[in-house]
C-alpha cells in the first residue's frame, strides 16, 4: 500500500498545472487600454548570391585567321550577384594545364596548354587577363539586390604547338563578402 500511495502522490504532481509567470496588464474600471511593453530581436545575417547564365562555355575552334590573328573571342557566361553587403567575384583557374584528348590518330593533342592561354574580361573590347590557379578579382560593388557582369573570353592559339584534340578547362568563380 505504501508503494501505491507513493505513486499516486508522484501522479498528482505530474498532474497538476504549474503557474507560468509573465507580464501582466489589467485595467482599472475608468480605463480601456492595457499596454504591456516587449521587444522582439531579429538577427540578419550576411546573405550573398552567384549565379551564372550557364556551367559551360563552348569556345570556339580556331579559324586559320585565328592562328594568323594568335587568338579568338567568344562571350562567356552571365554572372548575376545579389548580397545585402560589399562584395567581390574572384576567378581562377582549378589547374594549371588544360585538358588535351585526343581527336587524331597520329598526332597528339598539347598536353601542355597552360591555363594563361584563356584571357578573361568583362568588356568584349577590353584588356584580357590570362587565367592562372591564383584567385583574380573580376568584380566587386556595394549590398544591393542584383549586379549583373558578363565575361568575355579570348584564346591564345599557336600554329606550332596547338595540336588537334579537344581542350576542356576548370574555372572557378568565388563571391567573398568581408
Amino acid at each position: 500500500m505504501k508503494g501505491i500511495r507513493a505513486a499516486a502522490a508522484l501522479l498528482i504532481a505530474i498532474a497538476v498545472p504549474t503557474r507560468v509567470v509573465g507580464q501582466t496588464c489589467l485595467a482599472t474600471a475608468n480605463s480601456v487600454n492595457c499596454s504591456i511593453p516587449g521587444q522582439v530581436v531579429l538577427t540578419v545575417n550576411g546573405v550573398v548570391s552567384l549565379q551564372t547564365s550557364s556551367a559551360a562555355t563552348t569556345l570556339p575552334p580556331p579559324s586559320p585567321a585565328d592562328y594568323n590573328a594568335g587568338f579568338n573571342s567568344t562571350v562567356g557566361p552571365t554572372l548575376t550577384i545579389a548580397a545585402n553587403q560589399a562584395w567581390t567575384v574572384y576567378i581562377r583557374a582549378a589547374a594549371p594545364l588544360w585538358t588535351a584528348t585526343n581527336t587524331s590518330g597520329s598526332l597528339a593533342a598539347r598536353a601542355t596548354k597552360p591555363v594563361g592561354d584563356l584571357g578573361w574580361s568583362t568588356a568584349s573590347n577590353g584588356v584580357f587577363t590570362p587565367l592562372s590557379t591564383t584567385d583574380v578579382k573580376v568584380v566587386s560593388g556595394p549590398a544591393s539586390g542584383e549586379n549583373i557582369a558578363t565575361l568575355y573570353f579570348r584564346t591564345v592559339y599557336n600554329w606550332r604547338l596547338d595540336t588537334p584534340g579537344n581542350y576542356s578547362l576548370s574555372l572557378m568563380l568565388t563571391l567573398t563578402a568581408p
